[in-house]
């Protein structure tokens, strides 16, 4: 059989890509030395799927984002040069930001209001420039049903139109070619009639330009056989994710003769080795009843990191040897092709961590209602109107990281680490007092990353030295491998939680990541209920809630920016996923009533999981809303939603310093429908990628905001 892979990360084995954009913006590199870089990522990329597979795309590669490359394509913005480029990603005018699909990958939003006035029209064609530098492989775009359905702007009752006048600019690119490839996630949504009609429209005249490869991926495609009407040459479709429905019709019903079926059964979505031996008795059914097969990935390879090798003498053989990173995948389809049959290469013989969780529904429910909480924590807390306050972390400079790294290496003593810790922290929580901030944070220097921390502490749970995957733009992260029982194994925030508490008369917020989170973050294997390994974690972190309120902390923030990432795509399988992630969060939640708890958001469209939302047990929530101006509070508006709420007024992932009169705008707005006394005043996110200077100058920003609703609103 043939084979395709696609989706390979362009981050590279050492992390190259971050390195070579973030020197460029650093100004330590000039354009022609960064795309030079660029260039030779994108050589390597090609010459590791030559090595296994038959054929794969060309043109995945971006600087940023490939939403943003379309969104260029189409004529949407502007970019003489790299500098306006960038400037669309991370400078104060940047596009909004938000998950793609289902994954913890985000993408810029594309703005389609100037559509209604100039339409679409062919910019930059991208697929015909890697093309011509390379001379290998299929070009590759976003398909135009996805780049639409995934922007923001445009009116239901102009998406016809609008994706018709797509579809021929699209017919015009593919004209250059032989065949392409195109990728379709949004297929696999829940789409109504006419939807599917439109892209039979489209495809019509798309697919009569070039011989058209179409991949979705996620889970499965719910209108397989007007899909299979459309003038496709072959179709990719995810054999991985889903509930098997696609797989038993096409086996009951077949396929056509016409389209080659790109079977995706290697999972591009999670570490452990294939069961080559249960993928080739899968790809036997299929072959008797398809003509043309050949074999993919069920999902981008850029979900995992590079290469398992990388671990040797990271991880313990006994977690290594089960282990299958992206290059590893390409093997895996590579061993695929030539065989029929095989032993369980995957079996995770590590450990059973299914043991059952012994809870009652008391344990999912705080014993006093919100209300009569608001009254003891107010006692208690004596806030003013807009209290003020920061995410959690603080810039993380080369020397706090290379300090970390010493103490990790052994170059440095536990003792003396610890000290440069807790001087950090005198240090942030005095930058704190001299701004005036109300309710202050330790900072987290003593935290890589806010899931990965927490894996380090955690039993059951392996982290890596080298397993970094990109979340958005050069922004990397190592995300751990669930592979037993998870459980607390001693204190993991109090020491430093309390030292800090200790420095000032003002409240220092307990930090933990929750449960949703840590597991939508980490690898975790998929013969173990999802639920299960939810209720493990949130168990560990409640008994460190009750560390914490033990010291004296009498705030925790439990920070779930993944619980809507974690979703289903479609939404007839939310309420079985929300029922456990609602529980989860609540059991980690399940505090004294004097406790005040916090939670934080982002990157959600806050308006679909409202009511999900109201049933988590939390006292105040903090929210993303700068990119989006705020209009992000019209999904609390109408929800009967009673308890606190900060929305972001400073957008952390630009340097640029916010404007007084761009943050009191958002506030303006949200107050139209928050009352004064239920509002909070904080940045988007935590500040941990940001430089000193430019969060210092922020900072007093936004204590200059508050200062002012205080003295007019009050």
């Amino acid at each position: 059989m043939k084979t395709y892979a696609y989706g390979f990360p362009r981050i590279g084995k050492n992390r190259e890509y971050k390195r070579l954009i973030e020197a460029f913006w650093k100004g330590k590199l000039d354009n022609e030395s960064l795309i030079s870089g660029i260039n030779r990522l994108q050589q390597e990329i090609i010459e590791k799927y030559g090595n296994h597979v038959d054929y794969f795309p060309i043109g995945e590669m971006t600087l940023y984002d490939n939403m943003l490359d379309t969104a260029l394509m189409l004529g949407l913005y502007r970019a003489e040069n790299l500098n306006d480029y960038f400037s669309l990603c991370r400078g104060k005018d940047a596009l909004e930001m938000t998950k793609w699909f289902n994954t913890n990958y985000h993408y810029l939003v594309p703005g389609l209001d100037s559509v209604k006035d100039k339409g679409f029209r062919l910019a930059w064609n991208k697929p015909l420039e890697y093309w011509n530098k390379y001379k290998r492989g299929i070009p590759y775009m976003i398909g135009p049903f996805t780049f639409l359905k995934l922007s923001k702007g445009l009116d239901r009752s102009d998406f016809r139109e609008r994706f018709l006048s797509l579809a021929s600019i699209y017919g015009e690119i593919a004209a250059n070619f032989n065949r392409v490839h195109i990728d379709e996630p949004a297929f696999v949504m829940e789409l109504s009639d006419d939807e599917v009609t439109w892209i039979g429209e489209a495809y019509g005249d798309i697919g009569t330009k070039a011989k058209v490869q179409l991949f979705t991926y996620y889970d499965e495609v719910d209108f397989l056989e007007r899909l299979c009407e459309l003038p496709l040459d072959a179709v990719g479709l995810d054999f991985v994710h889903g509930n098997g429905r696609m797989k038993e019709k096409i086996i009951s019903d077949g396929f056509p003769d016409r389209i080659t079926l790109i079977a995706g059964v290697i999972d591009g979505r999670n570490v452990w080795k294939a069961d080559l031996g249960r993928v080739s008795g899968l790809l036997e059914q299929l072959s008797g009843r398809v003509k043309n097969l050949a074999i993919s990935n069920a999902a981008p390879l850029y979900h995992l990191p590079v290469t398992v090798k990388s671990e040797e003498g990271n991880l313990e053989e006994q977690i290594l040897s089960k282990l299958s990173f992206a290059e590893e995948k390409l093997a895996e389809i590579e061993e695929l092709s030539g065989t029929t049959g095989g032993a369980d290469k995957g079996k995770k013989e590590v450990d059973r961590p299914d043991a059952g969780v012994s809870l009652t529904d008391s344990d999912f429910i705080r014993s006093v209602s919100y209300g009569e909480r608001r009254i003891i924590q107010d006692k208690r807390l004596k806030l003013p109107v807009f209290p003020s306050t920061t995410i959690g972390s603080y810039p993380q400079t080369a020397e706090v990281r290379k300090k970390r790294a010493d103490f990790k290496r052994g170059r440095i003593s536990g003792d003396e680490y610890f000290e440069y810790i807790r001087l950090k922290i005198r240090d942030v929580i005095k930058l704190q007092e001299e701004l005036g901030f109300d309710i202050l944070v330790h900072g987290e220097f003593e935290r890589s990353d806010m899931v990965e921390f927490f894996a380090e502490k955690l039993n059951g749970i392996a982290t890596t030295g080298m397993g970094w995957i990109i979340s958005y733009g050069t922004r990397c992260y190592r995300p751990p491998i669930i592979y037993g029982y998870v459980s607390r194994k001693q204190d993991m925030t109090v020491r430093e939680i309390s030292y800090a508490q200790s420095l000032t008369e003002k409240p220092v917020k307990g930090m933990l990541t929750g449960p949703v989170t840590i597991l939508a973050w980490s690898f975790i294997r998929d013969d173990v209920p999802v639920s299960k390994v939810a209720y493990q974690i949130a168990q560990a972190l409640r008994d460190e809630v009750r560390a914490l309120e033990a010291a004296g902390i009498k705030l925790i923030q439990i920070d779930e920016p993944a619980f809507r990432e974690r979703a289903p795509i479609k939404r007839r399988d939310w309420e079985k996923y929300f029922d456990w992630a609602v529980k989860a969060f609540n059991l980690t939640a399940n505090a004294k009533a004097e406790t005040q708890i916090h939670t934080h958001m982002c990157y959600s469209e806050f308006g679909e999981i409202i009511e999900y939302i109201k049933k988590m047990d939390f006292d105040v929530i903090s929210i993303e809303a700068t990119r989006s101006g705020g209009d992000i509070v019209e999904s609390f508006e109408g929800a009967g939603f009673d308890r606190q709420i900060g929305l972001g007024v400073w957008d952390i992932h630009s340097p640029a310093v916010p404007e007084m009169e761009d943050m009191l705008q958002i506030v303006k707005r949200a107050l139209k429908v928050i009352p004064k006394e239920n509002f909070w005043i904080n940045p988007d996110c935590g500040l941990k990628t940001r430089g000193w200077d430019e969060t210092i100058a922020s900072l007093k920003k936004l204590v200059e905001l508050v200062k002012y609703l205080r003295e007019k609103l009050i």
